[in-house]
């Protein structure tokens, strides 16, 4: 190994991935490790910003293949402005956002039945005289209509309770 170059188990430490992510970088043609006169993997400094660049588009939601698709932006000469790297951005930006209204439409359509199967239970309970069966309270986050409905308060109350 050149002086510098580290093994995969160092490389995967210092990326804070898996050594087996770093095989699967290399195993779908994102890059390539040299081989030490031992057969190692042997990773250089450029190597490691490479894969640190593989690793970011991979957490914000690329797939290997779309990121094989902009290989030219992940090198140390494509580091910065990149010819395919802005259209690619854009093109999972779009693909992101048609993914959160469709998740949105989802979540309204929960809420809005979730309306009626209380309104139902209301009636069926006030004409049951049971007003008190707990059927029809009211569900964390909803009301108001302002954002943010559905969350749920996970931390304990300052009262204790």
């Amino acid at each position: 190994m050149k002086g510098g170059d580290m093994q995969i188990k160092e490389a995967a430490e210092r990326l804070g991935i898996t050594e087996r992510m770093l095989r699967h970088y290399e195993k779908s043609g994102l890059m390539e490790a040299r081989r030490s006169e031992n057969g190692y993997r042997s990773y250089s400094a450029a190597d490691l910003r490479r894969a640190a660049r593989i690793r970011d588009f991979i957490a914000t939601g690329f797939s290997t293949r779309e990121v094989r698709a902009m290989a030219a932006c992940l090198s140390d000469e494509g580091s910065g402005p990149c010819e395919g790297g802005i259209p690619q951005l854009l093109k999972k930006l779009e693909h992101i956002d048609r993914l959160s209204a469709d998740l949105e439409a989802k979540r309204e359509a929960i809420l809005d039945r979730l309306t009626v199967l209380e309104e139902a239970l209301s009636v069926s309970a006030d004409e049951k005289g049971g007003a008190g069966s707990g059927m029809n309270a009211p569900v964390p986050g909803r009301g108001s209509g302002t954002p943010g409905r559905g969350r749920v308060d996970l931390e304990p109350h300052a009262s204790g309770r």
